[in-house]
């Protein structure tokens, strides 16, 4: 075949792709003949279509040809993974007999190899989105189309909705969706006016299932992640299957290429034919492991996700299923985002499995219980719903549609993870709101800016910001910015969190020996101190997103924020400054009871810290950085960790105070904070830097000062509890509370609310006096209450609610009144005493009846009633018996209701 130049507009295009060829024996070439249908009829506009077919059919080769032949101009096709994006490209080109740029090309980060006669390029979502919001239109591109949507990456839902606008507003650009899920129907209805699906069979082969879960006391996963016994279980797995069989692939299924890389390790240590598979590779060892195999050839792939659906691996007759995934995570909470690992899905273990049986009988071991397989979830989450929304948030503002209200979008963002999104922009000046509108936003320049920068936002602001506190001449600041921005943002791994060795090797453009694995056994997170050193694939793609920064940077640097300082920062410190400035929440200080110094052995001193958004975090045993005072983090995760503290230090730097300070000078704060000491007001004023607190020293209040510090205290939860209530003024509360129960106004209610927001009706004088200093000891509250009692209802008080009540025996025994609202007076008095009482005493102008606690000679409890008269007949009988032998000095008449009261024991008559 050859290429040609792509005709001018509403010109038919003679055929470029050989489409027989090119399907021959793929599933998916039944498609094209209804697909070239869909996208010819002039009945249906714009075009709409869902493609459904398996993994390995072969959708993702033949459809884009055939949607190419039946448009006039460039078909843009996007992957969710740059691995997949090149592959695809690469293979239609070589079926097409033609060269990559020709007419068929790619485009992903750091790579791009597009000419001005393809037809067909294939780049990733991230790739197409941002190109989407420069150039809404796409002119010249007549047809896109998705790939594997049923994955719900992030990127591809907001592509969805946004080109689907676009098609709608165009009227001619044809819009095809693929899934390799039972999902199309969905799809279809997203898309509206019944958009058709065409559906290519795939029969599988018969699959054997194996359960193979670790053994007894292994687990899959722990606190810090993956368990190092459990691969060695995988391992132990796909090593057996892979002697079993005389050819072919066997197809493991990691969570991440860490995983990967030490199961692969272990493999070859064993003698196994072993490569890996996954995004981080460079792009020989990625089509090292998708080459065809020779005759009776085995080996064994193990691969991340990516090889569920966005690839085929040729030659599987075996796969071997680990039963993770990593998802993203988003704590909106600790503002903490992330990838972390989860038991797959029960839709994405059938995906994986149905890879083994694609070209014949086939067998999948899953490496877990088939009670695990049951309880897991039946899809992943969707990204959106869970995964950090600050860039999606920028694109959704550059749209026209900042809160998601008008697109399409299989999903709605959760509202709190869009306006925590919308929070962090403005704070970064990317957004503001939109004159005259409330709670609408629009894109500033800086923004705009921002968002050409294929890095985070944090990360584009910190490369601003960063590049003008920087020494030197501006281009060399903006290079050693950019170098620092391009390696937090990198796929490179910082050995134990040190961001600066991360650094160093980039900067040596990786280890001479070609990609290295860690050793065996070493997995995720701490479970390993050592990390996959820096290839010279991954130097490589570091230096080009450098260049691809500093091509974006203005020459001017009037673009920095005005809240940060312009103390200049050394060449050593700069991937500390930057990190800082992209995540001043995150700047960490060492617990001051963990400062041991670094070298003190195996111990865990020196690992803990405190980051400025008030959350604890760990660094990874045996980091270089331990011990460091500071330390600018750029990467942690939310993890259980030995000390509790509920996050992971993945990437940091460390930095001294003063330049912790200049990029952390955001969140700092001086304010005087006041509490009761010794029960007199005490003053500090504090210097916090978020949650960090820099510095402490007592402060003298002037005398507003000193009062609104008083009624801060007062307003606070246990603010009146701080104060000293007395006896009499504690009782005096319970009977204005049982009053305010009971009667209502006038009657105050003295809850603390209550109480709290009438300070001036009743202890404006106590308020004077605690300001001047004088101690909660020495204040009457009972006093300060009485400036509450209503008037001249006040006189009532002691007939409605009297402190103490008069007995038979004449003594006056006192009340004790509830402070809550359903329990009644109660008046605890020795039963001698109530001797002759037909019925309990009531109160509230008879309208609450005392709870009468009659007690012993010996003070203790012997009965509680409210009905004193059935008490008589029935209860006292009971306590007759049982009292007249232990206490015989005192009176236990048969007939009590008309015996004599009495305070004491009975008399001995003289003789």
């Amino acid at each position: 075949m050859t290429s040609s130049a792509a005709p001018a507009a509403g010109e038919a295009r003679q055929a470029v792709f050989d489409l027989a060829a090119i399907g021959a024996e793929l599933p998916a070439a039944s498609l094209m003949p209804r697909l070239h249908d869909v996208l010819t009829q002039t009945t249906r506009r714009p075009p709409f279509a869902v493609v459904q077919a398996p993994p390995g059919s072969g959708k993702t080769t033949v459809v884009p040809p055939a949607v190419a032949n039946a448009v006039t101009g460039r078909v843009i096709v996007t992957e969710p993974r740059r691995l997949a994006a090149r592959s695809a490209a690469e293979r239609l080109a070589d079926l097409s007999r033609t060269r990559i740029g020709d007419a068929v090309g790619y485009a992903v980060r750091g790579e791009h190899h597009i000419g001005p006669q393809t037809q067909v390029e294939f780049v990733t979502t991230g790739l197409l989105l941002r190109r989407l919001t420069a150039d809404p239109e796409l002119a010249g591109v007549d047809a896109v189309v998705l790939d594997e949507v049923h994955e719900r990456d992030l990127d591809a839902d907001l592509l969805f909705a946004m080109l689907r606008e676009v098609a709608l507003l165009r009227g001619d650009l044809a819009l095809i969706v693929m899934s390799a899920t039972l999902d199309a129907q969905r799809w279809s209805s997203l898309l509206g006016d019944a958009a058709p699906v065409l559906t290519a069979e795939v029969p599988l082969h018969p699959l054997t299932v194996e359960w193979r879960p670790a053994p007894v006391g292994t687990q899959r996963l722990d606190a810090r992640g993956v368990t190092p016994g459990f691969l060695r279980h995988v391992a132990t797995v796909v090593a057996a299957k892979s002697r079993e069989q005389a050819e072919g692939t066997v197809l493991a299924f990691l969570p991440g290429r860490r995983e990967v890389d030490a199961v692969v390790a272990r493999l070859r240590d064993s003698g196994v034919t072993a490569l890996p598979l996954h995004g981080s590779l460079p792009a020989s060892a990625q089509r090292a492991a998708l080459a065809p195999l020779g005759t009776h050839e085995r080996r064994v792939i193990v691969s991340t996700s990516i090889a569920e659906t966005s690839l085929t691996v040729p030659g599987v007759h075996t796969v071997v299923d680990a039963g993770l995934a990593r998802e993203p995570r988003l704590d909106a909470m600790r503002e903490m985002s992330g990838l972390v690992t989860v038991p797959v899905s029960s839709a994405a273990a059938t995906q994986r499995a149905g890879r083994a049986a694609r070209l014949g009988p086939g067998t999948v071991v899953r490496c877990y219980s088939e009670a695990e397989f049951a309880s897991a979830p039946a899809q992943a989450r969707p990204a959106i719903t869970t995964a950090d929304l600050t860039e999606a948030a920028l694109m959704l503002t550059l749209w026209g549609d900042p809160d998601a209200q008008e697109l399409a979008l299989p999903d709605t963002p959760p509202r709190a993870s869009l306006e925590l999104a919308q929070r962090t922009l403005v704070r970064l000046g990317a957004i503001a709101p939109e004159s005259g509108r409330t709670m609408r936003w629009r894109v500033t320049d800086l923004g705009r800016l921002i968002a050409r920068m294929p890095v985070h936002p944090r990360l584009a602001r910190a490369l601003i910001d960063g590049a003008a506190l920087i020494n030197g001449d501006r281009r060399s600041a903006v290079t050693l910015a950019a170098e620092a921005v391009a390696a937090i943002e990198s796929d490179a791994r910082a050995p134990g969190g040190d961001l600066p060795a991360l650094l160093h090797e980039l900067r040596r453009g990786g280890h001479r020996g070609g990609h290295r694995s860690r050793r065996a056994g070493s997995t995720e997170g701490s479970h390993s101190q050592a990390d996959a050193a820096v290839s010279p694939a991954a130097a490589h793609r570091w230096q080009q997103d450098v260049r691809r920064l500093v091509a974006l940077m203005p020459d001017h640097s009037s673009t920095s924020r005005s809240g940060v300082s312009h103390s200049s920062v050394d060449a050593d410190g700069v991937i500390a400054a930057i990190a800082g400035l992209a995540y001043p929440e995150r700047l960490a200080r060492l617990r001051s009871s963990d400062s041991g110094p670094s070298n003190s052995g195996p111990s865990d001193s020196g690992l803990s810290y405190q980051l400025a958004s008030g959350t604890g975090a760990v660094l990874p045993r045996g980091s270089a950085l331990r011990g460091s005072q500071w330390l600018a983090v750029s990467e942690v995760s939310v993890a259980r960790t030995g000390e509790g503290s509920g996050a992971m230090i993945r990437a940091a730097a460390p930095l001294t105070v003063d330049a912790a300070l200049v990029v952390g000078a955001g969140l700092i704060e001086d304010t005087v904070e006041s509490e009761w000491r010794d029960g007199r007001l005490s003053a500090r004023r504090v210097r916090r830097l978020g949650a960090i607190e820099l510095s402490r020293a007592p402060a003298r209040l002037a005398a507003a000062d000193a009062r609104a510090q008083v009624r801060s205290l007062l307003a606070t939860a246990d603010g009146l509890a701080s104060l000293h209530w007395s006896q009499a003024a504690s009782d005096l509360r319970d009977r204005l509370h049982m009053l305010h129960r009971e009667l209502g106004d006038p009657w105050p209610a003295v809850d603390d609310a209550a109480l709290s927001g009438r300070l001036d009706d009743w202890l404006a004088p106590e308020i004077e006096r605690l300001a001047a200093g004088t101690a909660t000891a020495g204040l009457d509250l009972a006093s300060a209450l009485r400036r509450l009692l209503p008037w001249p209802d006040a006189s009532r008080l002691d007939a409605l609610v009297p402190e103490r009540l008069e007995v038979p025996s004449g003594s006056w025994v006192r009340v004790h009144y509830p402070s809550d609202d359903d329990a009644p007076p109660v008046l605890a008095v020795k039963l001698q005493e109530c001797f002759g009482w037909q019925q309990v005493p009531y109160l509230v102008d008879g309208r609450v009846p005392v709870q009468l606690h009659l007690l012993s000679p010996a003070g203790r409890p012997l009965a509680v009633t409210m009905d004193l008269a059935s008490f008589w007949q029935d209860g006292y009988r009971q306590v007759r018996a049982e009292m007249r032998g232990r206490y015989p000095k005192h009176p236990w008449p048969e007939d009590p209701t008309t015996a004599k009261a009495t305070r004491g024991v009975k008399r001995t008559p003289r003789r």
